[in-house]
Order: C-alpha cells, then structure tokens, then sequence
C-alpha cells in the first residue's frame, strides 16, 4: 500500500489538505496489524484517515445558513458554510465502507462505528456487519437471549444489542453487570421496540473489564454533590457526559470563530511574574529543595526563575503585546486564582477565552463579545441538539428556547449610571446597597439580566477606583470612569469583563503609582506605549461560566472534569 499523502482533520474551522510521506511506501500485513497494540493502530487509521484528493478548502458546517456578517458597524463578524456539494464528499468520504482505515482490524469482516454514527446514519448500515464498543448501561437475561444497552460516550443515548443464547459467550455475557465494558459486533437491524430505530444482533462479544456489586454508578439518581466525591466515575452518567460533549463542541466553536474572523491563537505563559489584576489573589510557584538536592543550597535558595513567579490569572497582558504586532489575537487556556470562595460562579483553576483588538474602542470590544456569544449558542443548538433537549427536560425546563431567544434578539446596553438608577427605582430589598461608586454585586447582575431585562445586557463606564490598572480612563468625565463593560446574563451574572485599554503612557504611569503596583514589574508592558502604541480593546470570558449558561448546570464545579476549590485538590 502507498501513501504519498494524506489529509489531516484539523480542530478548526478547516480541514486542510496536506502532503507528507512522500514517495514513502508502507508494506503491511493483516498479520503485522494484528500484533500493532491499539495506539498504533488509531495513529495508522489517522493517517490512512481519507483518500488524497485534489488541493480545495473544505470548511466545517457553520450555525448560519449562509456566509454573512453578524452585527454591522466599523467591525464585523462573519460566519461560513460549506456548500452541499462539499459537505456530501466529506460525509461520503467518513461512511464509506469500502475505506479500509475504518477497519477493524481485528474483526476484518466488520466497521468499527461510533454509536452516533448509527443513530444518525443507521439506515445506510442496515444489514451490514458493524462493530460497536463501550460499556453496558442496562442488562436484561431473558434465559434464552439478553438485552444489552451499550454506551460509547459519543452522544446521549445508548444502542440496544440482542444476544441469543447461541452466542459463544453467552453465559458470561448475561452475568455482565452495569459498567462493564464491551465490544459486539454483529448486524445492524431495525428494532421493533419502542423508541429505538436500531438495534445490533450479537455474532460476537468480547469483554474487556467486568463490574461487580460494588460499582458506584448504580441504576438511581446520585447528588451531583455526591457524584463530585468521584469525579473519575462521574462521567459516565448521562449528564456529565452531555455536559463535556457540549464543553468540548464550545471550545471548538470559540476557535471557529476567532479564526473565521482572522484572530490569531496565542499561548500564553502559564508561569508568570506579572499580576494582571494586580488584586494580589495569585498562587506562587516554588521549588522544594530537598536535603540533598543541588538546590538545597546556592541557587536552590533563590527563585528558580531568579524572580518571584506565580500561576497566571490572566492572559490578557500576553496578548496585548502580540496584538500590537499581530493586530487581532485571542488566548484560550487555563488560569488560577486564589480566591477563599466556595461559590457556585468561583474555582481557583478555570479557563479563559482572552481576545485582543489593536485599533478597537469599547464599542468594538462589545460588539464582538456579542458576536461571539451568539455564535458558540447557534453553534450548539445546531450540533448538540440530543445534549441540549437533556438538558432542556432535565436540568431547566425550557432552556431550549432561552437560547434561541439570546441568539436572535440584540443585548441590551446600558451605563453603569442607567443600572444604578434602575436598581434604586427596583423597589428590591437587597442585601447588598446601591450605591454609584459601589461595584455591582451578583444580587444586582442577576436582576438586571434575569428580572428587568430578561435577557443578556451589557454594563459600560464603570467607576476607575473599583476597576484595574489597565482599563482607559474616559474623557468626557476627566477619568472619573473608564471605558469597562460587563456582559450580564441570566442565571450567572457577569459572563465577560472587558475594556478599552489605556494606551496612553503618562497617564498608566500615574495609575500604577496611584494603585502602589512597582512600576518596574511592568517595565515590558509600558514598552507597548513607548514604541508605536495603538487604542485597542478586550475581554476575558469565564469559559465555565459559558458552559453553566448553556447547558442550564448550577453549580460551576459540576462544567469541569476536575474542580478546583479551596480544600479540595483530588484527583
């Protein structure tokens, strides 16, 4: 067999056509395949993935009918599809059985397919030898056959398998119990039970690793409280599994936008000596010196890095200096703070999505984070439709349509004098006062976007004393505000905290003195004003905030794998 190129399904919002291995064979055998353990043979499949063929753009399926621009004005946001035509070669290119890299190889006369392959796409298997693998969430022995219903993680709902009796092994199959894991190859047929189109006739089962009694996930609603306890079982229920399914559709909707509208995707440090927030709630990082370590002694005494470092809160300075250069950027990664905060809004480690606009004032900045927002919504209503109606029955009743309401309807914006005055005339007795000059606690967020509003809103031209350093004063009031905004919804409160950024040296001079930060710890973020400084605007969005808002889940400890929070450091 000869490879001279192949094509690699890129995370993005294309999928590119590259060439490698050229003039290279790969003389192989089903005997040589058989021996390659599992990793290698995924990473051969990957590579055998679909057949070269002439140089084109392929581009995802985009929430939007047809390319057009989201939000006019000085900046706009664009959307694209994929014509039909483009779209039937790849989905043709993915089915076909005639591909060998779908193989599995050891069952050569089988497809290994994804269960949502099969839900979706079942009648063009129908018939034919398929092979599925996952673990068992239900089992039913009938003496002479058994029902099994197997989960493979790729979407909500499971696929039924029909195993007689007749089955070589039967016997260890119908002692199976819930959470075992499984592979079954058999043919796919159309089931004559109720709510279910497919189901799989057993030829062959082969169990992997068997469950006993004491199993944790047992048939019953568990706390999410209680399914924290074991947050490395807790995934394997229907919820935390639609809920890292459409976590992980997000995250790949945030890239499709940014990169659709020409952001580059920087990395940012995790390790940093700066304070972004200069609210000093950063973790340090140390090395411990042990007794007979070389850095017990000399350099061990001293910082590793010679200067004090600590997990970053924010990526948001890093980016700046790679926006006056690159104009347009965004950061996506991980950030920590040490908050005391038990929360349902807090985790001391969570994920930001940071852009950066060079030549961006604030209305841009808002703009886009609506734009964005939209986006990722649409995005989820179109491809995690199953995850969303779960969610929409279980979770919050009526989510489904919220969502689309905030995807059709334009946020509302308003100052930070208007919601004051709003608050005041409310008539609500809240435990926090109103007051100008006050930041807006969660009680005032959430009565905004959830009671007044009904949907998303906006907030701009906070008070300079309660925001951060590196926020532009505003003119028109001689600094008394600068150019900040929040983005409000319900259920949350603050989703997004953005600003204009003072890109005048003089006066961010003054504001680091005023605020006692040393000047000389931010001596490379001042060079961004010394040599060839621009206006430009951004926002920080709390990805797992993003994910409660759609998914409709209370608690942010239950949107990440592994939560983070004072006490509580497992796993």
């Amino acid at each position: 067999m000869t490879v001279c190129s192949y094509v690699v399904l890129c995370a993005s919002s294309t999928l590119r056509c590259c060439k490698s291995f050229q003039n290279r064979s790969f003389h192989t055998s089903p005997e040589l395949l058989h021996c390659w353990n599992r990793t290698h043979l995924d990473v051969f499949h990957s590579l055998l993935l679909v057949k070269p063929f002439t140089r084109q753009r392929y581009r995802l399926s985009r929430p939007m009918s047809s390319p057009r621009t989201i939000f006019g004005g000085e900046r706009s946001y664009k959307c694209c599809t994929t014509t039909e035509e483009e779209q039937n070669k790849v989905q043709q290119l993915s089915l076909s059985s005639k591909n060998e890299s779908f193989k599995d190889w050891t069952t050569r006369d089988s497809t290994k397919v994804r269960i949502k392959t099969i839900l979706e796409q079942g009648e063009t298997m129908l018939d034919k030898n398929v092979t599925i693998q996952g673990w068992i969430r239900s089992i039913r022995d009938q003496k002479k056959f058994a029902f099994l219903v197997v989960n493979d993680g790729s979407c909500l709902s499971g696929l039924q398998v029909f195993v007689e009796n007749t089955v070589q092994s039967y016997e260890k199959v119908k002692s199976l119990l819930t959470g075992s894991s499984v592979s079954v190859r058999g043919k796919l047929v159309h089931s004559i039970g109720k709510g279910q189109l497919f189901e799989l006739q057993a030829k062959e089962v082969l169990i992997f690793g068997d469950c006993d009694a004491s199993y944790p996930l047992q048939k019953k609603r568990h706390s999410f409280e209680y399914l924290r306890k074991i947050a490395h079982l807790r995934p394997r229920t229907n919820t935390f599994g639609a809920v890292m399914r459409v976590r992980s559709m997000l995250a790949f909707a945030t890239h499709c936008f940014f990169q659709e509208n020409g952001f580059v995707y920087i990395h940012s440090p995790i390790i940093t000596s700066s304070d972004c927030e200069g609210a000093g709630e950063m973790f340090r990082v140390l090395t411990e010196p042990t007794e007979n370590s070389k850095y017990s002694q000399g350099e061990g005494a001293k910082d590793f890095f010679g200067v004090p470092t600590f997990l970053t809160v924010s990526g948001q300075l890093s980016a700046e200096a790679y926006s006056c250069a690159l104009r347009d950027v965004y950061t996506f990664g991980p950030a920590f703070r040490a908050e005391y905060s038990h929360t349902t809004r807090h985790l001391s480690e969570f994920w930001m999505v940071e852009p950066e606009m060079a030549f961006a004032n604030l209305q841009d900045d808002m703009t886009n984070a609506e734009s964005y927002v939209k986006f990722v919504i649409q995005y989820i209503l179109e491809k995690c439709k199953g995850d969303i109606d779960f969610f929409d029955r279980f979770i919050e009743s009526g989510l489904t349509s919220k969502l689309y309401k905030y995807v059709e309807k334009p946020f509302a914006r308003i100052s930070y004098s208007e919601a004051v005055d709003i608050l005041k005339k409310s008539g609500k007795s809240f435990q926090f006062p109103v007051s100008w000059g006050e930041d807006l606690a969660t009680e005032h967020e959430r009565y905004l976007a959830e009671e007044y509003f009904g949907h998303p809103v906006f907030v701009y031209n906070y008070p300079a004393a309660i925001k951060a350093f590196y926020m532009r004063n505003n003119d028109h009031d001689s600094g008394k505000t600068v150019a900040a905004m929040d983005l409000l919804v319900p259920r949350i409160g603050e989703l997004i905290g953005g600003s204009e950024r003072e890109d005048r040296l003089d006066v961010l001079e003054q504001k680091l003195h005023e605020l006692g930060l040393e000047a000389e710890n931010y001596w490379w973020y001042l060079d961004l004003r010394r040599f060839g400084s621009v206006p430009h605007a951004g926002y920080g969005l709390g990805f797992e905030r993003l994910v409660q808002f759609v998914t409709g889940m209370e608690n942010i400890r239950d949107v990440i794998p592994f939560p983070r929070f004072p006490g509580s450091a497992e796993f």
